[in-house]
């Protein structure tokens, strides 16, 4: 059933609706464009408290996607066989300066005694820690923002020589999800929270 916008349109342009060229989707064609735009989006959600749950995947594990910008002549996936490139270092500092701007972003906002930043957690990983052999043993994760206060911040965390089961992501997420007030026995594969956290 057509709206009485669409029968308008028809009787302006003296034809049927669906002859017409379909309208811009407005989406920018330009990657760094349509990422900005999304973390605008997912920092106003933040700040008006819409949500405080929001995933950007910029590219994902298989993607081709080309960095023309960083001068980056191969795709995403075939730079990151190679990952001690110059190209590959490119493309992870563009990714990470986005991170780094919503952390920003959020930061300027004000809210209560603090900032959107200081009541949020913002979470940037990958799903590899070496491309060029696939290695998933060890993943590099950096978490900003204070959750409320329930997360120590300015330090690193080092879990390598812990045992697989004190180390899970599950259970770092166990650990997030228990400071956002969601209590589960389980997560994924643990059953347990991330020590030190």
């Amino acid at each position: 059933m057509r709206n009485d916008k669409g029968r308008a349109e028809e009787r302006a342009n003296g034809r049927p609706l669906l002859t017409m060229e379909r309208p811009a989707n407005g989406l920018p064609e330009d990657l760094r464009e349509h990422t900005r735009l999304m973390v605008d989006i997912m920092a106003m959600a933040f700040q008006t408290d819409k949500t405080r749950v929001a995933s950007l995947i910029i590219s994902r594990d298989l993607s081709a996607l080309y960095y023309p910008w960083l001068g980056v002549a191969q795709g995403h996936h075939a730079a990151s066989h190679n990952n001690n490139t110059d190209g590959y270092e490119a493309i992870a500092r563009w990714h990470v300066d986005q991170f780094r701007y919503l952390a920003a972003k959020l930061d300027s906002m004000p809210e209560g005694e603090g900032t959107v930043l200081d009541n949020s957690c913002l979470m940037f990983l990958s799903s590899l820690f070496v491309g060029r052999t696939h290695d998933n043993s060890r993943l590099p994760v950096v978490l900003a923002g204070g959750l409320g206060g329930s997360l120590e911040t300015g330090r690193s965390l080092n879990y390598l020589g812990q045992p697989a089961e004190n180390r899970k992501m599950c259970s770092l997420y166990l650990s997030l999800l228990d400071r956002m007030g969601v209590q589960l026995d389980h997560f994924g594969d643990a059953d347990s929270r991330l020590a030190r956290l």
